[in-house]
């Protein structure tokens, strides 16, 4: 994990995490169709399904990521964002390992994610590509879909 990044649960109540889920979401919504959009708004981040963490540098808001339980060996990677101005500085690599060591600890066996297939999206692929994702088909629900990258993990 990258120095000065904490990682902590995060009850999803505070205004910069908030204003970065809604950033998130206006980037996705910039990038692809609405019928193709996955990111989950606030509410759909509370489910009891779902744990969310937010990433800290000191007092700054570095970065959010969340974890779904799809069943007792299954984990979706959820809401993986890095605030734009520590882009390029581990804190996605941090939340995703943070993600990664959490699911483990619960005994899941695969850890599965949805990015998106537009240019914007290429270093998200990379970055999941580098810490052992593979592209596979949709999966829990998911169709297929020209704007959509699917990709799974095993544990």
């Amino acid at each position: 994990m990258s120095v000065g990044i904490e990682i902590r649960p995060d009850d999803l109540s505070g205004a910069d995490t908030r204003q970065l889920i809604a950033a998130h979401l206006a980037g996705m919504y910039e990038t692809s169709p609405p019928e193709s959009v996955h990111a989950l708004d606030i509410d759909g981040l509370r489910h009891p399904s779902i744990t969310f963490w937010s990433a800290w540098i000191g007092d700054d808001l570095a970065g959010i990521g969340a974890l779904k339980s799809i069943d007792a060996e299954r984990g979706e990677v959820k809401s993986m964002r890095v605030h734009d101005r520590f882009r390029g500085g581990g804190v996605g690599r941090a939340i995703l390992r943070h993600i990664v060591a959490v699911a483990r600890e619960r005994g899941m066996r695969s850890l599965w994610l949805e990015t998106g297939s537009p240019d914007d999206f290429v270093p998200a692929q990379r970055l999941y590509e580098s810490e052992g994702f593979v592209r596979c088909d949709p999966f829990d629900g998911y169709a297929d879909d020209p704007f959509s990258v699917f990709m799974t993990r095993a544990l």
